[in-house]
């Protein structure tokens, strides 16, 4: 081969390398296809080093104890009533427990009342239920009633047990604002909750009990004598009011309904018979029954059982002992009369003595 035809050919060469160096610089491969293509560096060019950093793209990590977590917020603001603004509301319905409901003895049960805020001011924090009379079922001192702005309805829930005597038992509950006062609901304050505890047996009640472990009240009777320190007894005065109105389902009438002004006048009167030790109507201080409900501001016409004994009797026995005397039906005719609606119950345990008092009203 001569020397012309072999310049010829390196020529050649190189142009095609050229070619072929200026056809791949025609394209920029991604660095995921030259990765996959390099099985061996055929370049000439020295081989790549660690990429370079990349600088302000990451976000530096604080120490655990750095992080803060953000404190949630209320999505609604406290509100700002008027100084003078309107709380008043209105019952709507028994969510749960309607009247005359049966519940099982010694369960714990959830009492919802619906109300309406038919004031001006926004129900907020600070306004509560409480208990205001009757029995108490073991209801906390309040419970919290949620934001309720004026016009809009609410459902507010006191956690409650059953007494473990069976019967038909009354309490009464009211709204409060923040000053602790109670709200008026239609005309009235109260929320009222009435039901049947049921259960296999009726327990006994220890009638040698001088009730020591219930509140103590010192007074001094009217006619001189000594000091008299009377014990009360909420579950005795319970015990009546469910005996007397289970007797009065059983005979298929209505229930009595609790009466506070009624429950004053004749606890006032147990206290009076047990300090002043005598069993009759009419008080130590010449008063009737009449007379004392008057004077408590309930003025409908009232009729009045009375009772006291040594060894005291449960308030089933009491009970047993009105609606079986002969020597005075009209105690049992109390019991399941149909001119009367409401009842109020008082008792007081002194000197071995226990006093009950039952005052029966025609209502209004």
């Amino acid at each position: 081969m001569n020397k012309k035809l072999l310049s010829l050919i390196w020529i050649q060469v190189i142009l095609l390398i050229a070619i072929s160096i200026s056809a791949c610089g025609a394209e920029t491969p991604t660095a995921t296809a030259t990765i996959a293509e390099q099985d061996s560096p055929t370049s000439t060019l020295a081989p790549a080093t660690e990429p370079p950093a990349v600088t302000n793209t990451s976000v530096p990590t604080l120490p655990a104890e750095n992080i803060s977590t953000p404190t949630p917020t209320a999505t609604l603001s406290p509100p700002e009533n008027a100084v003078d603004c309107i709380n008043s509301g209105k019952f709507i319905s028994d969510v749960t427990i309607p009247d005359n409901s049966e519940v099982n003895s010694g369960e714990t049960f959830t009492k919802t009342w619906r109300v309406q805020n038919t004031g001006t001011c926004i129900w907020w924090e600070g306004y509560s239920v409480a208990h205001y009379s009757g029995a108490s079922f073991g209801a906390p001192e309040t419970s919290p009633v949620s934001r309720t702005n004026p016009g809009e309805s609410a459902d507010v829930s006191v956690d409650l047990v059953a007494p473990s005597t069976p019967g038909f038992y009354e309490g009464y509950f009211v709204l409060k604002n923040p000053e602790g006062l109670p709200m008026a609901l239609e005309g009235d304050s109260r929320l009222w909750l009435i039901f049947n505890a049921v259960g296999s047996g009726v327990p006994e009640v220890d009638a040698t009990s001088s009730d020591v472990s219930t509140p103590v009240v010192s007074v001094t009777p009217t006619n001189g004598a000594a000091a008299c320190s009377y014990s009360l007894d909420g579950t005795r005065r319970d015990g009546v009011f469910a005996s007397v109105n289970t007797y009065r389902v059983d005979e298929g009438l209505t229930p009595y309904a609790m009466n506070q002004e009624l429950s004053d006048a004749a606890q006032a009167h147990a206290q009076d018979m047990a300090c002043n030790q005598f069993f009759e109507h009419v008080g130590s201080d010449g008063s009737t029954p009449q007379d004392r409900v008057d004077e408590l501001g309930y003025t409908a016409i009232v009729t009045e059982n009375v009772y006291g004994s040594n060894p005291l009797l449960s308030p089933e026995e009491v009970k047993e002992w009105w609606r079986l005397d002969t020597e005075d039906p009209a105690h049992g005719e109390n019991l399941i009369s149909t001119e009367y609606a409401d009842i109020g119950i008082g008792y007081a345990f002194f000197d071995s003595f226990g006093y009950y008092v039952v005052l029966f009203g025609k209502g209004e």
